[in-house]
């Protein structure tokens, strides 16, 4: 796979305003584990490696464990989350997943159950901001960087 074009040169305004958003989500005051878990969720839904391989390393800096987040991909099989990361992921799920899930009150009632309607909206714009740019990441084919290949030996 090969990337298509360079899609902050080609339109500088474009990027600018989806920066926007991105520095609007990380001053929001949401906790920095929910920003990791909304952006490796719905990437991992959206099959953007690029942006799967960032939020795995900046999850890892930020201190969460290598199972909090190898098992992003199964979380409901998982009890590593407690449950407002439960209530999260299944709202990142479903809104990430809209046009299949139309977002139902069964993924609604848990967020509302852990979260004030300030942070849902914020939780909801978080989600919008990484669909953003796992569009833009997988339509223009980002590729990420490739780390020192470890011997298997």
């Amino acid at each position: 796979m090969h990337p298509r074009f360079n899609f902050f040169k080609a339109s500088p305004d474009a990027y600018k305003a989806v920066m926007d958003i991105e520095n609007y989500v990380q001053a929001s005051g949401l906790e920095r584990r929910f920003i990791h878990l909304i952006k490796l969720r719905a990437s991992i839904i959206n099959g953007c490696a690029f942006c799967v391989d960032m939020h795995v390393k900046e999850s890892r800096h930020d201190g969460l464990s290598e199972q909090w987040i190898n098992l992003m991909s199964v979380w409901w099989e998982s009890p590593v989350y407690d449950d407002k990361e439960r209530a999260l992921l299944g709202w990142v799920d479903s809104v990430t997943k809209i046009a299949e899930t139309g977002i139902p009150d069964s993924t609604y009632e848990p967020l509302k159950a852990h979260f004030t309607e300030e942070e849902m909206v914020k939780i909801t714009v978080a989600i919008g901001a990484i669909n953003i740019w796992n569009r833009l990441a997988v339509g223009f084919r980002s590729q990420h960087p490739i780390d020192k290949v470890a011997n298997a030996a």
